[in-house]
């Protein structure tokens, strides 16, 4: 079986049309009633893929003149498992999708927030694969 090639699949494009740039927005909208007291934009993005699973980063990206402080984004995780604009279920069913059947989709879970810079955090989303064993390759090329 040839193997999967997880980084083509999960192009910024393809994760782009999953996740778009106006769902910060959305998300915002929802929490405060306005999109101005967003401090962060949100992006999905491909990190990895192990022989069973995948490991996605939500990136909070900070908005110029906004701060984005580790008390706004450390509690996400919990807010992000369950918020109908997020919509982690959606994401991973638009990820099997994207999958095309070479792999399917299974459990998944929210890491923590990292701080990986002032002006960035991550939130990284895992995807178990269902019946791994079955997964052909592994990591991406």
């Amino acid at each position: 079986m040839p193997q999967i090639n997880f980084e083509q699949i999960f192009s910024s494009d393809h994760l782009s049309a999953i996740f778009p740039n106006h769902r910060a927005d959305d998300f915002f909208e929802a929490l405060f009633g306005d999109t101005e007291d967003g401090a962060y934009d949100i992006a999905l993005a491909f990190k990895k893929a192990a022989s069973n699973e995948l490991t996605f980063e939500f990136r909070l990206k900070r908005r110029p003149g906004k701060c984005l402080a580790c008390n706004l984004t450390y509690g996400l995780p919990q807010v992000f498992s369950r918020h109908p604009v997020i919509d982690i279920g959606g994401i991973v069913n638009k990820v099997d999708h994207l999958l095309n059947g070479q792999a399917q989709c299974g459990e998944w879970r929210l890491g923590s927030t990292q701080e990986i810079s002032r002006d960035l955090h991550v939130i990284p989303l895992v995807i178990a694969f269902r019946n791994h064993r079955n997964t052909p390759g592994g990591t991406a090329p």
